[in-house]
Order: C-alpha cells, then sequence, then structure tokens
C-alpha cells in the first residue's frame, strides 16, 4: 500500500517531466529536419502541457476506467478557466485577443456541447457510452479545427522563439525523446493505478480523484507556462495555452481515449459537464461584461473562489 503511494507521487513527478524531455526532443528533432517554427509550435509545443492528460487517460482507458478518463479532462478544463486564468490575472490583468473571442472560446463551447450530446445518447441513438466511433468523430473535429487555423486564422500563441533556437546534437535528441517516452510511461502508469488505490481507500469516486487529485497535476504545465508568460507580460500567451489545452483535452485526449476502449459516462457527470460549460460561459461574460476586453484581478480572484468551492462540492458529492 505504501509503495503504491510513493509512486503515485513520484508518478507525477516523472509524468511531467518526461512530458518536457519528449517536447523538449521532438523540437529539437523537428529543427534538424527543417520543419518550420510554424509546424513545430502548433504540433509539438501545442500538445506538450496536454501530454499528461493523455498519457493518464490511456492507461486509465486500457484498464476500463472510464470516470476516471473523463474526470480528469472536466477537472482540468475546470482548472485551466477558473484556476490558471484566475492566478495568471492576478499576476498581470489578461488581455483577451479578438481572435481568441471570434475562434478559440467558441470552438472550446463547441466541442464541449458536442461531447456532451455524444454522452448523453443524443446523436445517433447511442446509449450513454463515447464510442469509438464518437472518438473519430472528435479527432476528425479537432483536424478541421486544425486545418482552419493554419489556412484561416492567427495559430495558438506559443511562448517559444523556435526560429533562434538551436537544435541540440543527436545524440541528446534521442536521449531526450527515448528518456520523455519512458517518463511517460512509467509516469502514467504508476499515477493511474495510484488513483485507483486513493479512490478505494479515501471512500471517493474514481470521477472525484480525477476532477481534483489527477486534474489539479496533470494541468501543472499549463500552470507554470501561465504563471511565468504572465510575469515576463506575455499575457497573449496565457489565453492562447489554456484555450487551446481545453480545446485538445476535449477533441484530442478525449477521442483517442475513447478509440482505445469506449468510455462509460456516468449521468452524475453532467454537472461536471455543465461546470465546464459554466466555465466557457462565465470567461465571456467576465470579457464582455467588464472593464473591456480583458480579466482584471478582481475578476480573476473570483474565478479562484469559484474553483475552491467547486473542489469541495466534487469531494463532498462524488
Amino acid at each position: 500500500m505504501t509503495v503504491t503511494y510513493v509512486l503515485f507521487v513520484i508518478g507525477f513527478v516523472i509524468l511531467i517531466l518526461g512530458a518536457n524531455w519528449l517536447v523538449n526532443g521532438s523540437i529539437s528533432l523537428g529543427l534538424r529536419a527543417n520543419l518550420s517554427p510554424l509546424v513545430i509550435g502548433l504540433t509539438v509545443v501545442a500538445f506538450g502541457t496536454s501530454l499528461p492528460e493523455l498519457v493518464i487517460n490511456v492507461f486509465a482507458s486500457l484498464k476500463g476506467s472510464s470516470d476516471l478518463a473523463i474526470g480528469n479532462v472536466m477537472g482540468s478544463n475546470i482548472m485551466n478557466i477558473f484556476l490558471i486564468l484566475g492566478i495568471s490575472s492576478l499576476i498581470m490583468p489578461l488581455y483577451v485577443e479578438r481572435i481568441s473571442i471570434y475562434r478559440d472560446i467558441p470552438v472550446g463551447l463547441f466541442a464541449t456541447l458536442f461531447f456532451g450530446l455524444i454522452a448523453n445518447g443524443y446523436f445517433m441513438g447511442y446509449s450513454l457510452t463515447i464510442n469509438r466511433f464518437d472518438g473519430i468523430m472528435l479527432l476528425a473535429l479537432f483536424g478541421i479545427y486544425l486545418w482552419f487555423t493554419l489556412k484561416k486564422g492567427k495559430p495558438l500563441e506559443i511562448d517559444m522563439d523556435l526560429e533562434k533556437q538551436e537544435p541540440a546534437s543527436w545524440g541528446k535528441t534521442l536521449l531526450l525523446i527515448f528518456a520523455g517516452l519512458a517518463g511517460l510511461y512509467f509516469g502514467g502508469e504508476w499515477v493511474s493505478e495510484g488513483a485507483l488505490e486513493v479512490a478505494k481507500v479515501l471512500g471517493i469516486s474514481e470521477t472525484a480523484v480525477g476532477l481534483t487529485i489527477v486534474a489539479a497535476a496533470t494541468s501543472l504545465p499549463e500552470l507554470v507556462t501561465a504563471i511565468v508568460a504572465a510575469m515576463k507580460n506575455k499575457i497573449e500567451i496565457v489565453m492562447g495555452n489554456v484555450l487551446g489545452s481545453n480545446i485538445i483535452n476535449i477533441l484530442v485526449v478525449l477521442g483517442i481515449s475513447a478509440v482505445i476502449n469506449p468510455l462509460i459516462y456516468q449521468p452524475s457527470l453532467n454537472v461536471e459537464l455543465g461546470m465546464v460549460i459554466a466555465a466557457n460561459l462565465a470567461l465571456v461574460a467576465l470579457i464582455y461584461l467588464g472593464k473591456g476586453l480583458r480579466l482584471t484581478r478582481f475578476e480573476g480572484a473570483l474565478l479562484i473562489v469559484i474553483y475552491i468551492v467547486f473542489i469541495g462540492f466534487s469531494l463532498q458529492y462524488n
């Protein structure tokens, strides 16, 4: 039992380190392959902060832990908007670019609503299961969004000056990639096993563990990126990072999870689903009803309070 808990904690550390190593190694490989910084940014870097969620969900799906997989994504998206944007706007008020309002926020809301319809059996008369076909549809929607971003709009902001970055040596590049893959594998395995054990010992559901402990840990890359960007006054990075991560979590992470193993959806999760929808709507309301196209420190504090209340509710009722 003690070993499981130790590995649970160590797993989070290795998981996040592994994601960072894999991203750095992949960037170096992309630069050596003469890929453009735009392509590298939209693929490797944009997916980097969502790698922990993806790996946890892959292991959860393989073990048939649908509640953990869905709870992880729901919790991460709620944390991204309420806590990460809240903390970032406390450091520095966040100005929101119009491209985020007209494209990324609506896409994030649409993706959440579409997932809700699928999960609740309103699409093609299916039961409360996100099956492989549903997963393929989610991935296809992300493909459309990515194509539209590349062809028609401004890409998500990436906090890396790839044009000036020099690739690492071949030895270091390969070492980073293999070390990253190993870290993601072992970290994901230990965290998923530990999460199930924690749920049993504490007498709470897998959903509650996914919504709180696992979601908080897997969202650490987004939190660190947002805080560093806010402190550097690169506020456009913060919003792009959060909105992009939320879109990837719904369309890619849940899509891949469902393709690996159909996810059984519990109707009780509609409370958390409603919270994700409310988070998106609250973001729009604060931006438009507040002081212009930005999030103030007061609004950031309000978002943090809402998140704390949500965590208390999740632990009590799940």
